[in-house]
């Protein structure tokens, strides 16, 4: 399953290029609420007992403060407050495993934060905790962000030791301006050694995230980054909007205005960018994601496979997801429960409940069609009426009336093929494809949501 290439149309792109979800889930965060509570999540946990089951943790930690961030997290260079917090996190994992007693767990993601914050024996600890109580499958996903300014090249094997087979680094830009603007310089040539070590070591899968429209950044410092992160031959790239927002993330009054790239040059970087790498071979996944065709990402998309959640793109999307440590998010049955965001709050309730559990939502009946409708807009650029259809029994021209009548604008502006049985995301409609989903979300209905969120593009 694959769609026609894809075609820039500046005019079309502008016309959209307002702000919209990212669509990790549906409903988005914004309808969590705290009439949501942990009986809701228990029962939610024991709706799918035959499901495999992805762990994210999330470790908050930071040696540094990245101005552009809109991470939870927490700048400390006192290492002993991570024990604090493996401290907690191992009462919360102690409540929460036996919820998921028969369950294997085929993905495991650390995320933060900076998960390579914690150093060698933290890093045991954590993982000996999650083997202990969690069953394990011998050809699981477990995968790692790392931030190469704090890690040791030695660590990629204790990493290697303990199981993990895919890392994610955090590159951002080897222009030095640019990262001393957001105070994130780092040592090209390490990030060169550690992929070269990583591929030594048989991680399975690297990935880079890099982020365009921070200040000093061009079209042509962006392609030099480009050309520099290839010589790394990453089989998968992230390449993220950066969102400017400092009315919620106060460290991004740091960065000045003055110095960010036009609105049109920011837009002839994510042009180029896309020119460049697929042209390169690369598979361009969808919104910010790109992956070697023979990487599993590219190949799940191909076989109209692939899954979104809450750590974006996914080739198992079939598993309830359990989220551990602050702030993380949990996807489980047909229900999305969030743990306490303030470090403090997740340390007093796990003292005195054993979790963390703060808020949520049970999705019903039209929040889970509407859920997969969506889903296989943004990871197949395509949908199949007759599939809604059947799984739902519901008419699909009748149940979504009012969305194919906004969706109208975007047939006639050509970014979307509608016919009797289905619709195709053509051309520039796949840059376009939140602002496609959006005609389906029946939140955002309400015009005022839309301001919650960053521009599509």
């Amino acid at each position: 399953m694959r769609v026609e290439p894809i075609v820039w149309d500046q005019a079309l792109i502008e016309k959209y290029n307002h702000s919209g979800p990212r669509y990790t889930s549906y409903p988005t965060a914004l309808e969590f609420n705290e009439a949501f509570g942990y009986p809701d999540f228990v029962r939610a946990a024991g709706q799918y007992p035959q499901r495999n089951l992805s762990l994210y943790v999330h470790i908050p930690f930071c040696h540094k403060l990245c101005y552009y961030c809109g991470c939870n997290k927490v700048i400390t260079r006192h290492q002993h407050k991570a024990d604090q917090y493996l401290d907690y996190l191992e009462r919360e994992i102690a409540a929460q495993a036996p919820l998921f007693a028969n369950r294997t767990v085929t993905q495991l993601h650390w995320g933060g934060g900076t998960p390579t914050y914690l150093d060698e024996a933290q890093t045991r600890r954590l993982m000996a905790m999650l083997r202990q109580h969690f069953h394990f499958a011998e050809e699981g996903e477990i995968s790692i962000e790392v931030d190469p300014r704090e890690i040791a090249l030695s660590m990629l094997d204790v990493l290697r030791e303990l199981g993990f087979n895919r890392i994610s680094l955090g590159v951002q830009d080897f222009n030095k301006q640019v990262q001393a603007a957001v105070n994130r310089e780092q040592d090209n040539d390490f990030i060169r050694a550690m992929l070269e070590r990583a591929r030594e070591l048989g991680f399975r899968s690297t990935n880079l995230d890099l982020i365009y429209g921070l200040p000093h950044q061009n079209r042509d410092s962006f392609h030099h980054t480009l050309e520099e992160v290839l010589k790394t031959d990453p089989a998968r790239l992230s390449i993220f909007n950066y969102a400017h927002l400092p009315s919620r993330f106060a460290a991004q009054h740091k960065l000045k205005e003055a110095d960010m790239p036009a609105p049109r040059e920011k837009l002839a970087m994510l042009q180029d960018t896309i020119a460049f790498l697929t042209g390169q071979g690369y598979q361009f996944i969808g919104m910010d994601h790109f992956a070697k065709p023979d990487d599993e990402l590219a190949v799940a998309q191909r076989n109209g496979t692939l899954h979104r959640n809450f750590q974006g793109y996914t080739t198992q999307g079939d598993c309830d997801l359990l989220g551990l440590g602050v702030s993380s998010i949990s996807m489980m049955g047909d229900a999305y429960s969030q743990n306490q965001k303030d470090l403090k709050a997740y340390y007093a309730q796990v003292e005195t409940l054993g979790h963390a559990q703060w808020k949520g939502c049970s999705l019903n009946r039209d929040d889970l069609i509407r859920r997969e409708v969506i889903k296989r807009l943004i990871c197949d650029f395509s949908l199949d009426f007759t599939a809604v259809e059947q799984a739902h029994d519901l008419v699909f021209v009748q149940y979504f009336a009012d969305d194919l009548k906004l969706l109208q604008t975007f047939v006639d502006d050509g970014l979307v093929r509608l016919t009797d049985t289905g619709l195709t995301v053509v051309g520039t409609g796949q840059l376009l494809i939140r602002n496609i989903c959006m005609c389906f979300d029946v939140y955002l209905r309400n015009a005022a949501r839309a301001q919650q969120f960053s521009r599509v593009i």
